[in-house]
């Protein structure tokens, strides 16, 4: 194994999850549910506490894993999760539940987050989590920047895509959508971006303040 590839599987390996965080995982991988990996969960943790996240959305609930890291991070925020699954979302609901986050401090929408996301209030948000559909993955970030305050961040997991974004000759639908996503907004001079290698990719785009 290369120098490259201990340094990525020690970065996954070193990060502790919680009880609830393992039951979610499991129900994920039961459900057919592409989690994010714990190296990206300890990322949105860090990124959720640093901006001192009190509202956050969330666009794929899948069945609780990313939501359970962000909570971890920002610890009085409010997070509105959109999907369209309500099985996986009634998994979300019991992971959280037994990690003693408040019901308050849950909103679940079942539902298209191409429906939900234009009725929502732009520049409200601190954080946007982009998780759902890969082939809606540009429209979704677009309306996550429409939606965060200056300051704010929309995160990309799965960024990478299962590690085909790097290589050229990878050239199917949903690998060219996120090569597309990451180049467009690498060049754009309205955002600040990053790329990060950790578990298949997250891509932190934050709106500089005014």
């Amino acid at each position: 194994m290369s120098e490259h590839n201990l340094n990525w599987k020690y970065a996954g390996d070193v990060v502790v999850e919680s009880a609830a965080m393992h039951t979610a995982r499991a129900h994920a991988h039961e459900l057919g549910v592409e989690a994010i990996s714990p190296a990206i969960g300890a990322q949105l943790a860090v990124v959720a506490a640093a901006t001192r996240a009190e509202s956050i959305v969330e666009v794929g609930t899948g069945t609780g894993v990313s939501g359970l890291w962000l909570l971890r991070g920002a610890t009085n925020a409010v997070l509105t999760s959109i999907d369209t699954e309500i099985v996986h979302q009634q998994q979300a609901k019991a992971a959280f539940t037994e990690a003693g986050i408040t019901a308050n401090r849950i909103r679940l929408i079942t539902g298209s987050a191409l429906d939900v996301l234009p009725r929502m209030n732009e520049n409200s948000y601190d954080l946007v989590l982009v998780d759902g559909d890969p082939g809606s993955v540009i429209e979704y970030v677009e309306h996550g920047l429409r939606l965060v305050r200056p300051g704010g961040t929309v995160l990309v997991p799965h960024a990478l895509w299962r590690g085909k974004v790097a290589d050229p000759t990878q050239r199917d639908e949903t690998t060219g959508l996120f090569r597309s996503l990451v180049q467009e907004i690498s060049a754009s001079e309205a955002v600040v971006s990053a790329l990060s290698p950790a578990g298949d990719g997250l891509l932190q785009i934050t709106k500089p303040g005014v």
